[in-house]
């Protein structure tokens, strides 16, 4: 069973960028989902102290991959989102592989998932095989969006995955 968690960073709940992070955890084989959208936490995110994000880091924490997703602001990712991965100590992905996405306007910040949001996920111990995702927003819902990158990433995702359970067992 493929344990996926999905943190989506828009300050929108259940926004065009959620939207699109459950539908990539679906195409990655998601049989036990976890969805964050951070939106609805509000000011918890903020307090340290807080159980119920504690709880959600740690569920994020134990995914088998994990979607992390957000909208381009500024050419990077959500501050909103930066506060929640601060909450990751240096290791706590280690043996979760991640997959940065991101939604933005134009062409313009098409690397911006690959220079902004791989390294954090690579400082936090997630493995990152694949190349990250760029969506335009207006076709975050567009099946032929994915296409071409699920051909090339999706099997390197699956390996990885069959390498590790192999490696439990």
């Amino acid at each position: 069973m493929t344990r996926v968690a999905v943190v989506v960073g828009n300050p929108k709940p259940r926004s065009r960028t959620y939207d699109a992070a459950v539908r990539l955890a679906g195409e990655l084989g998601a049989v036990d989902l976890l969805v964050v959208d951070l939106a609805t936490l509000g000011p918890v995110l903020l307090d340290w102290s807080d159980s119920t994000v504690s709880g959600l880091v740690d569920e994020v924490s134990s995914a088998d991959v994990v979607v992390v997703a957000s909208p381009t602001y500024k050419a990077t990712y959500t501050g909103l989102l930066k506060v929640f991965l601060d909450r990751f100590a240096p290791d706590a992905l280690r043996g979760t592989v991640a997959v940065p996405l991101m939604l933005g306007a134009g062409p313009g910040h098409a690397l911006a998932p690959e220079l902004t949001l791989r390294p954090v996920l690579v400082e936090i111990g997630a493995s990152v095989p694949t190349s990250a995702l760029y969506l335009l927003d207006g076709a975050y819902d567009d099946p032929d969006a994915f296409t071409d990158w699920l051909a090339v990433n999706r099997p390197l995702v699956a390996a990885l995955l069959a390498s590790t359970e192999g490696a439990s067992a």
